[in-house]
């Protein structure tokens, strides 16, 4: 790929931001260092590895679409994920289920996984010199009984999800040891019910034993660290989720683990961003899995949206950009999977940088000064800076195509290499 020099326009787009005071220069540093965890669940509909073919999907997610090209393999999920990395600026991480476990022939459940399934991942992003995270995988399999898992009555059900627990994070321990990168082992369960429940108390209690059990075990945080994600609602638990919000928050809080915010799993007139500030005066960490629902918890592709853009903001103007591990969530069948992981990432990018180039020193002196006038005003005169500009330099810079000239790639790619998958 030949790339345009940087046009006249970015230093156009530098003076008028540092009129405002604003170096674009510096905000380009500051953005190339943000790393954004990218979920290797959109590259093939969270099938995953675990028997030939992937699984069906259950226990409270769904997939839509069948674009062409869904990658059948761990090569050709990498493979994918390689071409979309060189169409995307900035620090970069792979976020993997433990479904995605390379089985070598002799299949192994989810309470006797460890690294061996994953070296061939750890080989794979070492070479690449990206991080890996890791998520525990607590759906689509035979041992969800009644929509539960760490929650069940049955002891027994839970014995096996807490073993599949503890193996997860001594495999995040494994790969951030091995990559020299903290993996971030993320947890979210789909128990719940599907109508309104007698027992609220019971279920809480287990899991809360349950999680105490998995997070037993010390590990060293400069190799792994554990998180736990609530969620509203879901499909067959639309009534009750032991997993709640304030559940994990105070579990997170009087456990000394991070507290992980999906953007999907909060009533829609929830503010995600405004959660940030808040859960940071009480945890030292907080990871993000960035998603777009639409009505519902849906997991659609992220977009430059006002929410988004506040989720960036409250990051950057906070200053709280290592304080918040960043990972996007969602996956989209009906689309090319790459564009996918290209558009929704992107879209990250660009809200952290149109952040990091705000005027917002000036913003906040006039907020002090008590002039909310100048406050609102400036707001809103920073949507339409030339921000463009600076975009494109920041694609230059990183070696990747600007604007939307990555989209003749992806097609060519689709021609050449997914399509020839369907037939």
């Amino acid at each position: 790929m030949k790339s345009r020099p940087p046009a006249s326009a970015y230093r156009l787009a530098h003076e008028r931001y540092a009129a405002l005071g604003v170096d674009t220069d510096r905000a380009l540093r500051l953005a190339s260092k943000i790393p954004v965890s990218i979920p290797c669940w959109q590259g093939d509909d969270v099938g995953g590895f675990e028997r030939a073919g992937g699984q069906k999907l259950g226990d409270g997610l769904a997939t839509f679409g069948s674009h062409p090209g869904k990658a059948r393999t761990p090569d050709e999920l990498r493979r994918d994920f390689e071409a979309a990395m060189a169409l995307i600026p900035g620090t970069k991480r792979f976020n993997l289920h433990a479904i995605y476990a390379e089985m070598g022939g002799r299949y192994v459940d989810r309470d006797g996984l460890g690294v061996e399934q994953f070296r061939g991942w750890i080989s794979w992003a070492k070479g690449l010199g990206i991080g890996l995270d890791f998520n525990q995988t607590y759906f689509s399999h035979a041992r969800v009984k009644d929509g539960c898992t760490l929650t069940h009555p049955d002891a027994a059900v839970r014995r096996f999800w807490i073993e599949h627990g503890i193996r997860c994070r001594e495999i995040g321990a494994a790969i951030g040891r091995a990559l020299g990168r903290t993996c971030l082992t993320n947890l979210w369960i789909p128990d719940g019910v599907k109508d309104t429940p007698a027992d609220r108390r019971g279920p809480r209690e287990r899991l809360a034993a349950s999680l105490d059990a998995i997070f037993a075990r010390p590990l060293n945080l400069r190799h792994n660290v554990d998180s736990v994600e609530p969620k509203l609602f879901g499909l067959g638990s639309e009534s009750y989720v032991p997993g709640s919000h304030e559940f994990y928050l105070g579990y997170a809080v009087s456990r000394g683990k991070l507290l992980t915010l999906d953007a999907g799993h909060y009533h829609p007139t929830e503010s995600v961003a405004d959660k940030i500030s808040a859960i940071l005066q009480f945890l030292p960490e907080i990871s993000l899995h960035v998603s777009r629902g639409v009505r519902w918890d849906s997991d659609h592709v992220v977009t430059l949206t006002d929410e988004l853009q506040a989720i960036a903001q409250e990051i950057v103007w906070g200053g709280y950009t290592d304080r918040v591990r960043i990972g996007l969530d969602y996956f989209d069948a009906s689309i090319n999977r790459v564009a996918a992981w290209v558009i929704g990432t992107r879209n990250m990018q660009k809200a952290l940088l149109l952040a990091l180039v705000a005027p917002i020193a000036r913003i906040r002196a006039a907020e002090r000064e008590g002039d909310l006038t100048t406050r609102l005003a400036l707001l809103e005169e920073a949507r339409t800076l030339p921000f463009p500009a600076v975009w494109d330099q920041y694609c230059l810079e990183a070696g990747v195509p600007e604007g939307e000239r990555w989209l003749a790639e992806v097609k060519a790619y689709e021609r050449t290499v997914l399509r020839q998958r369907a037939s």
